[in-house]
């Protein structure tokens, strides 16, 4: 055998099909590791994510954007070093969400913007978006979320929003209907970075978890936290309010996770992983 060709053989280990996973849009998976060794890495949509251990097992955490097209995806798992590359390719197959249409009709005042509105509006995006892409050290060992507040989901993830006829973006987040100044707790550890006071948004409060997790929360009457403040699972760091364009008290609760919106109650079971 030609002494090239064999020492390519000893540095990479030809891809080989494994599983194929089925998913909806917006869900977070949970999926083992196929195979074992040093650097275990693996890549999904383009980008890296996070793998955690769980009962000595390595497990990945893999979001899905709610944008994303219905269609099939490669898993791309490696480990070793440069002398002996093992991978192994697995699969997404991304259906479509079944989500709830939501038509809601407000005052005029509240669904039309003005030039000053629309400038201040793409201001607050531009704050959040920067919040997403701030990097954090923290890491959580296995990141499952609590409840935020106990309530009643008053507009579901994705939601086709038709404000007075008119169709908006999917919905982003869940929103969940409880009585004025009920406390909110934050679901993981984080840090706090960002505060605001926002024109659609109201009172805000983003929180990076580390890993590419970032949560926020929106129509607060109060925020108790301020930037760079560190927060426990549990802690309470803000008070239902109806602040911004809201139609009553409620907590707008949304995830984002490296660069994926995802559905939070993906995010709250602790030992849903996916098997072979």
């Amino acid at each position: 055998m030609n002494i090239f060709i064999f020492t390519l053989l000893l540095m990479f280990t030809a891809p080989a099909w494994a599983t194929t996973y089925q998913a909806k849009q917006g869900d977070v998976l949970r999926i083992p590791a196929p195979i074992q060794g040093s650097n275990l890495h693996v890549q999904a949509f383009n980008k890296s994510w996070p793998i955690y251990q769980k009962n000595g097992q390595y497990i990945a955490w893999i979001g899905i954007h709610l944008n994303t097209k219905p269609s099939t995806y490669d898993i791309q798992w490696t480990s070793g070093n440069s002398a002996s590359v093992n991978q192994v390719l697995d699969k997404i197959e991304v259906q479509k969400g079944e989500f709830r249409i939501s038509h809601i009709t407000v005052k005029k005042k509240m669904s039309s913007f003005d030039k000053k509105a629309i400038q201040r509006i793409r201001a607050d995006q531009a704050a959040i978006k920067k919040a997403y892409k701030t990097p954090v050290n923290i890491h959580n060992s296995w990141p499952a979320m609590i409840w935020p507040v106990e309530g009643i989901i008053s507009t579901p993830f994705a939601a086709q929003r038709y404000v007075n006829g008119h169709a908006r973006s999917p919905h982003s987040g869940l929103d969940i209907a409880a009585p004025l100044g009920t406390p909110v707790k934050a679901p993981l550890a984080g840090k706090v970075l960002l505060v605001s006071n926002m024109f659609l948004n109201g009172t805000l409060v983003a929180i990076g978890h580390g890993d590419g997790l970032t949560t926020v929360y929106a129509h607060l009457n109060k925020a108790l936290v301020k930037s760079g403040d560190i927060v426990q699972q549990g802690d309470v760091f803000a008070k239902v309010g109806s602040t911004g364009r809201s139609t009553g008290p409620h907590l707008h609760w949304g995830v984002h996770f490296s660069g994926a919106k995802v559905n939070p109650k993906s995010m709250l079971t602790l030992n849903n992983i996916l098997q072979p």
